[in-house]
């Protein structure tokens, strides 16, 4: 047990080792907190919702407080059944709030979700330290180009088709492959960007039923022989919902339930509404997996 347990920490240094988010450098040995801003009227969770900027400080410095490495922010809604936004409409949202962020918190390293490059070339620009893309790049063919550019990481996320039409009937032969094929596609297509520091991200909710999100969780770990960290989101999702049978408010319980599941597969990046309780997930997984505990002899 304790040879086994030496070869995957060997494994995770040499495989996950930094990320370089313009500069600063963060260490995924231990897994890490994002939490989620969106600068919109229809992110499925309604307290994620930032209407104005007092608000978006206010979330901001408490995310950081609670431990947040990462804040994502976004301006369009990519709940089931809603429309991609123009990529003018979305850049002209994001530069209003993006540099409040910066100039009242320049230190903190800031994620942008966005499939269109030209706003994803502005906020590089302006210091983003990472690009989170629901299509992987392949929404817009300049994505890899730009990206490519600045020294920053690119989350390659999965999802079947968009998220218009994504929920309407999700069908794989085996989920945990057809993700597998897809990654290895845009991780070769990523690397040809001279894109360096890349997060997999399995899309789970996006175009995926309840047997598909669990059979991906399940599996979480057959990613780790693709040598990039994985970014787990599933903050109150549906699929924790309908399980429960619970309404988005009441899905914080499950919600951390599922973390830890992600956590014991590997994930590396928690991306997340509810900061404090993420982090506190993160302890109590890194305590019980503590070289005290796994490294008793009897």
């Amino acid at each position: 047990m304790q040879t086994i347990n030496h070869v995957k920490r060997y494994i995770n240094l040499i495989t996950y080792d930094t990320l370089n988010c313009h500069g600063h450098l963060v260490d995924l040995q231990s897994p890490k907190v994002m939490g989620v801003l969106n600068f919109n009227e229809d992110s499925f969770y309604p307290a994620s919702r930032i209407k104005a900027i007092d608000d978006m400080i206010y979330s901001a410095d408490k995310m950081i407080k609670e431990g947040a490495w990462f804040i994502d922010i976004g301006a369009m809604s990519s709940r089931p059944g809603s429309k991609i936004l123009s990529e003018d409409e979305e850049l002209k949202r994001i530069k209003i709030y993006f540099s409040e962020l910066k100039s009242t918190f320049p230190k903190a390293l800031i994620s942008v979700d966005t499939l269109h490059s030209k706003v994803a070339e502005w906020v590089l620009s302006h210091g983003a330290a990472m690009i989170n893309d629901i299509s992987g790049g392949m929404y817009d063919k300049d994505m890899l180009h730009v990206v490519g550019k600045y020294p920053v990481p690119f989350v390659i996320m999965h999802m079947e088709g968009l998220p218009e039409t994504m929920q309407n009937d999700p069908h794989y032969e085996n989920v945990v492959l057809s993700v597998f094929d897809y990654f290895t596609e845009r991780i070769e297509s990523a690397k040809k960007a001279n894109i360096v520091d890349l997060i997999l991200d399995p899309g789970i909710g996006f175009g995926k039923t309840i047997v598909h999100n669990f059979s991906l969780l399940h599996y979480l770990d057959a990613y780790d022989v693709l040598r990039f960290p994985i970014l787990v989101g599933v903050s109150r999702k549906s699929f924790i919902r309908n399980v429960l049978d619970v309404n988005v408010e009441e899905a914080l319980n499950g919600t951390t339930a599922v973390h830890m599941l992600a956590l014991a597969k590997g994930a590396k990046i928690l991306r997340v509404h509810d900061v404090k309780e993420a982090v506190q997930c993160i302890k109590i997984w890194e305590e019980f997996n503590s070289d005290n505990i796994v490294n008793m002899e009897f």
